[in-house]
């Protein structure tokens, strides 16, 4: 069985990225440098539980915010992740979900702001 690079690459970033990404986001683009490792995520078209089937219309995305997570191989890693925001067709509301990606108050993904509170205090 040959196994396709997108294949191994998923595999990889399943073991790194919150569980959550995968099943919420689409991974659109990866970047590294010598310093850096930047992942770009899509919040994938699945409408919040919450409203009725067809009751929301797709908008495009808002502006993209950057977590940052746990270092890999001494690169900083950077999400830089879309929210989809739709309109609810009965009242032209624009509305998004709120994943709660980051520790409150922080930029960073709530499992490495743990890590951080732990090692630093």
């Amino acid at each position: 069985m040959q196994v396709k690079d997108s294949q191994i690459t998923e595999a990889l970033l399943s073991l790194i990225l919150p569980d959550e990404i995968f099943k919420y986001f689409e991974i659109t683009n990866i970047k590294t440098t010598q310093d850096k490792i930047e992942i770009y995520l899509d919040e994938l078209n699945i409408a919040p539980e919450e409203y009725a089937k067809g009751e929301l219309e797709s908008k495009g995305f808002g502006k993209a915010i950057t977590v940052h997570d746990f270092p890999i191989r001494d690169r900083f890693v950077h999400l830089y992740v879309r929210r989809r925001k739709w309109k609810v067709k009965s009242n032209n509301k624009i509305i998004s979900r709120d994943w709660k990606i980051t520790a409150k108050g922080t930029r960073y993904t709530k499992s490495f702001a743990t890590f951080l509170k732990e090692v630093l205090g």
